[in-house]
């Protein structure tokens, strides 16, 4: 998938099984659009604070928790909320995400220490960046449960796919259907492509093959 699938393909495949909300909102940006992320979910729910955490309480214990247990392709999709006020990925995230195997991460909140994460190319989709810390504005009550993000339900597990265009979550109980189906579609769509090239019509092209 990651080197043949793209996420519009994914979006139209969704689309024509009637899966019309599978797209996070168009507000959710690559840090480097160079980079496709594909795998699977692990959510986290953030509640947001507006007080400094009491002395001996840890304001990342979940996070923690959560970033430590990643395995191979496995994507933390980060429910920030609507508040603008939380940045919870950084640099020292995304080095031990990576080195747990994670393929990415996803959050309708900020990303920060944008130079570091890029320097270790690591696929992160973001709300915006920021140099907010979450410690005193937001923390996680709440990991591997159902989420709402950018607009898309995600559960852990579901099938996350990033690259330039945005992010698609394919819900896990219809992922083979939609590989099925974004296989074929992948096949009429060279044909169509190979087709333009030859210098035929949009018009005949999209009568042959009914693509576009």
């Amino acid at each position: 998938m990651r080197e043949r699938f793209f996420t519009a393909l994914l979006s139209d495949v969704l689309d024509g099984l009637g899966c019309v909300n599978q797209a996070m909102a168009s507000t959710i940006r690559p840090l480097d659009d160079a980079l496709v992320m594909v795998g699977r979910a692990r959510t986290a729910l953030y509640l947001e604070v507006f007080e400094a955490p009491e002395p001996g309480e840890n304001p990342y214990e979940l996070e923690i928790e959560l970033v430590d247990s990643l395995t191979a392709d496995q994507i933390p999709i980060f429910c920030c909320g609507k508040s603008g006020r939380i940045a919870p990925w950084g640099g020292l995230l995304s080095t031990a995400a990576k080195f747990r195997g994670a393929a990415g991460a996803v959050m309708d909140g900020f990303v920060r220490d944008t130079r570091e994460i890029r320097r270790i190319e690591f696929p992160v989709f973001h709300g915006g960046i920021a140099p907010l810390d979450s410690k005193g504005r937001g923390k996680i009550v709440a990991i591997d449960v159902g989420i709402e993000c950018a607009g898309v339900k995600v559960r852990s597990g579901d099938l996350v796919f990033g690259d330039a265009d945005g992010v698609i979550v394919v819900p896990q109980e219809i992922e083979h259907q939609v590989i099925v189906a974004a296989l074929e579609k992948l096949k009429g769509e060279r044909k169509t492509m190979h087709a333009l090239e030859s210098g035929q019509s949009l018009a005949a092209v999209f009568a042959e093959f009914g693509i576009l």
